[in-house]
């Protein structure tokens, strides 16, 4: 088994592609080992020590390390982790998994379904490529608010991404939408 590694806009966060499926669908966020419990591969990287979070997309793992931590001196175990839990063949989770957006009804449900499509279909796949998800929170009076996951938790490049890029995306295509916030979940 080979498995890649690749930097992502968040220097505290790397990618890790095992060339192979990690979860059908979906994704699954665990900024700690508690929220870990339900995921024996999340369990076996954040033992191997100095990690601060593991995120499952559908064919990487993304790895935060805590802010002591150097790469050089983790990845290796990283990386073992990773290979051994594959080649074991245990589940990557246990249980099942949970909707990516939040749900939100209500007199402006429409609009919130034309946010969701839009992050579905231009975000999510583009945020995925450097290794995090962005997915939908609430919507109130003109404001989106998005949870970050992944490396894009704590990326520097993160508020610049949410304004300029994913607040302008929405206010072009749907009109009532005036800011996006992120939210901390």
């Amino acid at each position: 088994m080979f498995i890649q590694t690749e930097s992502t806009p968040n220097p505290a966060t790397l990618k890790f592609l095992p060339g192979q499926a990690v979860l059908d669908l979906g994704t699954a966020d665990f900024p700690s080992l508690e929220a870990a419990q339900k995921s024996p591969l999340a369990k076996r990287i954040f033992a191997t020590g100095q990690v601060a979070g593991v995120f499952l997309g559908n064919d990487f793992v993304t790895v935060t390390k805590t802010e002591t931590a150097e790469w050089q001196h983790i990845k290796p175990a990283i990386l073992g982790a990773i290979m051994e839990h594959f080649q074991s063949g245990a589940a990557v989770m246990e249980g099942e998994g949970q909707a990516a957006h939040a749900a939100h009804e209500g007199e402006d449900s429409d609009i919130v379904n034309q946010i969701k499509e839009l992050l579905d279909s231009r975000v999510r796949p583009a945020v995925a490529q450097d290794g995090g998800d962005i997915t939908f929170h609430g919507f109130d009076r003109g404001v989106v608010y998005l949870h970050m996951k992944g490396a894009c938790a704590g990326c520097p490049s993160s508020t610049l991404t949410l304004k300029m890029g994913i607040e302008n995306l929405l206010r072009h295509y749907i009109p009532e939408v005036l800011e996006v916030r992120p939210v901390a979940v």
